[in-house]
């Protein structure tokens, strides 16, 4: 879920620092706006790889059957 999260931020910080599309904001820089955007993102996107790791090795369980001497 934080992937696309992060995919989302990456590219609307990529749409405004680049001046793709131009937003007339007074109080606001909208390459300050991209660069910040383009942060956030690439965090959510390294966030979320380093929080489903631990999730993933969690769920397998390791059964040891001792049938004892034949």
């Amino acid at each position: 879920m934080y992937i696309g999260l992060g995919i989302v931020l990456l590219v609307l910080g990529l749409i405004l620092a680049f001046d793709v599309i131009t937003v007339d904001l007074s109080f606001i820089n909208d390459q300050a706006l991209g660069v910040i955007l383009i942060i956030c993102g690439i965090l959510a996107i390294v966030l979320s790889f380093l929080w489903a790791r631990p999730r993933r090795a969690a769920n397998q369980t390791v059964v040891y059957r001792d049938n004892g001497p034949m």
